[in-house]
């Protein structure tokens, strides 16, 4: 662990992870100072990362205050909401930045090796990505719902069923054969096993699917499955058009819920590091 820790660091001040964890009440880390570590000059752009890590402390159902603790901080001559972060806090921040840059990919890699439940489920940030995304389809999933409704939909599993046909190709029930869900996994919804880009495609067919209800006026059962199928299919050309890829061909991942409980064990085994110390 400690070679990982050398070759995390930034080019000013402190040389490694450790070196800047302010050692109070409880271990923490300011999110002024994990921005530097991590490659961001902007705090403005750098608070969207930690709106991403506070996100997902919620859908995963953790007291955001354990973790995100608000504390104001004079930055660059300006005071600023910080924040100060637990360990797991910045492994979410981490996990939510941008791998591109360099130092986001030391740090991810960095985090990697801490937690045993993390590298048995967990082994990229895009799995953190998909708790995020997987939830917001459910929110917005709730939004349709409600719109059809009020369009007229009184059969809302053939409405639904219509989006995936006309994305997929066919049906719900034969997608899930296809895609090799069995058992009493297929009574659990498709979306639990999807990985980050097919959940972000139907996210975007989701969403559109409401605008198109919404702007169009549409009314009734069938204009509104007629809908969700063109919306669908406009999605299906789209994929295929940039990645030369069908939806129903990409790979399904690990159960969301396994993911879950990976990330919340690796809470525990972090806080474990600082207790130790």
């Amino acid at each position: 662990m400690s070679e990982i820790s050398d070759v995390f660091h930034f080019d000013q001040g402190k040389s490694n992870f450790n070196d800047i964890a302010v050692q109070g009440e409880i271990t923490h880390w300011l999110a002024s100072d994990f921005m530097k570590m991590l490659g961001y000059s902007s705090y403005s752009s750098f608070q969207k990362i930690v709106n991403k890590g506070i996100t997902a402390c919620m859908t995963l159902g953790i007291d955001v205050m354990q973790d995100f603790r608000q504390t104001p901080s004079i930055l660059d001559g300006k005071q600023v909401m910080d924040y100060q972060l637990s360990r797991f806090a910045c492994y979410l921040v981490a996990m939510n930045a941008d791998p591109k840059k360099e130092q986001v990919a030391k740090a991810q890699a960095f985090f990697a090796t801490l937690a045993e439940s993390f590298r048995r489920y967990v082994e990229e940030a895009e799995e953190v990505e998909r708790v995020l995304v997987r939830d917001e389809i459910s929110a917005h999933e709730k939004t349709l719902s409600s719109v059809a409704k009020n369009a007229g939909v009184d059969k809302y599993a053939l409405f639904q069923n219509a989006g995936y046909r006309g994305m997929y190709n066919m049906n719900l029930s034969d997608l899930k054969l296809v895609k090799g869900l069995q058992g009493r996994k297929a009574k659990r919804s498709l979306l639990d096993f999807m990985g980050k880009e097919e959940l972000a495609a139907n996210l975007f067919r989701v969403t559109q699917t409401e605008a198109k209800i919404r702007n169009e006026g549409i009314k009734g059962q069938r204009s509104a499955e007629k809908a969700a199928e063109q919306v669908g299919r406009t999605v299906r050309r789209t994929m295929i058009d940039i990645s030369g890829t069908t939806p129903e061909s990409l790979p399904l991942s690990e159960d969301i819920k396994k993911v879950k409980s990976s990330i919340k064990a690796s809470k525990k085994d972090f806080e474990k590091l600082d207790s130790q110390k």
